[in-house]
């Protein structure tokens, strides 16, 4: 995650209960992810620091940016997202066709580790795992 954005330590701190991933096109999680899973956090070039568990996932598809706006509305403050910054937002996710929700629970911090990404492209964000053990540094 962006670490200018401070999104891991308002997860952590249970200001950010939902997760949201926004794409033109399916994507991982993308069907791929459900209650009781796993999901490791962190930031941009830091090491990983913290885990929660999936409580529910919605996804939404066919999104128009009225779509996205009533995503933004019924679940923005989960997301994390500022009253002051819904509108950057909306302009950021306004032409997305596909939005995941991951609802958190049970959040902890982990002893911090690194990872290696090799085989899932520098830029991947999301990268699904049966084991995390297999990417640790």
């Amino acid at each position: 995650m962006k670490g200018s954005w401070g999104l891991t330590r308002k997860i952590l701190a249970g200001d950010k209960t939902v997760e949201s991933r926004w794409y033109k096109a399916r994507r991982p999680p993308w069907n791929a992810i459900g209650r009781g899973d796993a999901v490791y956090f962190k930031d941009s070039g830091k090491p990983v620091n913290m885990v929660a568990r999936v409580a529910k996932v919605i996804q939404f598809s066919d999104l128009d940016p009225r779509k996205v706006g009533e995503i933004l509305q019924k679940y923005g403050s989960g997301i994390g997202i500022e009253e002051r910054d819904s509108r950057k937002f909306f302009e950021a996710f306004r032409d997305k066709r596909y939005c995941i929700l991951v609802f958190l629970k049970d959040v902890r911090e982990v002893e911090p580790f690194y990872i290696d990404k090799s085989g899932f492209g520098l830029m991947s964000a999301w990268l699904m795992l049966d084991d995390v053990g297999k990417i640790r540094k």
